[in-house]
């Protein structure tokens, strides 16, 4: 990214800063959050949004917390913690990394039984910090080993937003893009707007565009007709959460878009990082699939669209079974087929 491209999660003296996604790319404002429930109410507004971006924010949350707990006696400091992680952890439910964040975190406190609580606030600290710094090293190794699946030239096809911006910096889907874009300029993106948020239009666009990636905008029903005249080479997308067999979670409408892929002889990559697995889901049948406000389907930009008193189904998310899945990029290489052993080896090294 350029020099004055600033990351969407980071820590402003005392308080937590988050860019607020919701008023992208028209505004660059930063919440500045110096409570856990700020920056839970951000998660739950989107105004933070992506599954490991979720995750840090959910660390740094926790670490927010602790800092706050006015108690002398160490056991209750342990129970308003605990009861603070149940609060983190249900801000968002699809995506995986949020309570493999939260698990992450509260384990400090479970494995330093002997510590008092001023110790235990630095630890907290500490390990919130390390999931940030991290996530940013993880999704750079994502982008090193998905450059290599992209062909020279190649015509890439994104859904959603799988940057900087869904994570602590760099990207996953968008990460492996960068990559390939600082060996091979002479790629190129095709970005769907994304119904019914416009991650896409708002925000893969605009990061592209800050990065001087060549980038095209179009609708979400265009894809089709582009596979079908050969104009797309590959598919990248991110991830929120995926099964132990590989069955993928990711924003409504990527379904549709590995289906076609499929018909089209087009690969179809996931970019996430391990982190985004959750082994004790056996599939993607029993993924929690989020369900939000109508009105984001009966009003665009706070006007509304719709006819009054129309009922909407708004699922965040859909499941892409893993047979429409060509690849799993993490940060310890492209899992391929079959998933299930890879993921396990994966999650093993």
């Amino acid at each position: 990214m350029p020099q004055h491209w600033m990351p969407p999660i980071f820590w402003d003296g005392d308080a937590v800063a988050i860019l607020d996604q919701r008023i992208l790319p028209h505004k660059e404002k930063f919440l500045r959050c110096t409570t856990p429930d700020q920056v839970v109410a951000a998660i739950k507004s989107m105004a933070i949004r992506g599954a490991p971006a979720v995750g840090v924010a959910g660390a740094l949350a926790l670490a927010l917390g602790a800092a706050s707990i006015r108690t002398t006696d160490s056991r209750e400091f342990r129970r308003r913690f605990s009861r603070l992680c149940n609060k983190v952890r249900e801000a968002r439910p699809t995506g995986a990394n949020l309570g493999w964040a939260v698990e992450r975190v509260y384990s400090i406190v479970v494995e330093n039984p002997g510590a008092d609580i001023a110790g235990l606030q630095r630890l907290i600290r500490a390990e919130a910090d390390a999931i940030m710094a991290e996530d940013v090293a993880v999704n750079q190794q994502i982008g090193k080993w998905g450059r290599e699946i992209v062909p020279r030239g190649g015509r890439i096809l994104t859904y959603c937003n799988a940057g900087a911006l869904a994570t602590a910096d760099y990207g996953t889907a968008v990460g492996v893009i960068r990559a390939a874009f600082e060996t091979d300029p002479a790629i190129s993106v095709f970005s769907c707007e994304t119904r019914p948020f416009l991650q896409g239009a708002r925000l893969t666009v605009f990061e592209l565009m800050k990065a001087g990636i060549p980038v095209t905008l179009i609708t979400d029903n265009a894809v089709g007709s582009l596979m079908s005249q050969g104009k797309i080479d590959l598919v990248v997308v991110g991830a929120d959460r995926i099964a132990a067999n590989g069955d993928t979670a990711n924003k409504i409408g990527t379904y549709m878009v590995a289906v076609l892929a499929k018909t089209h002889d087009i690969p179809f990559y996931v970019a996430a990082p391990r982190s985004t697995i959750d082994p004790g889901l056996p599939d993607g049948s029993v993924i929690p699939i989020e369900q939000r406000d109508p009105r984001e389907v009966t009003h665009m930009c706070g006007k509304q669209v719709a006819p009054d008193g129309v009922s909407a189904l708004n699922p965040a998310f859909d499941v892409t079974p893993n047979k429409y899945i060509s690849g799993l990029i993490t940060e310890v290489g492209v899992l391929r087929k079959p998933f299930a052993k890879a993921i396990r080896k994966a999650l093993l090294t």
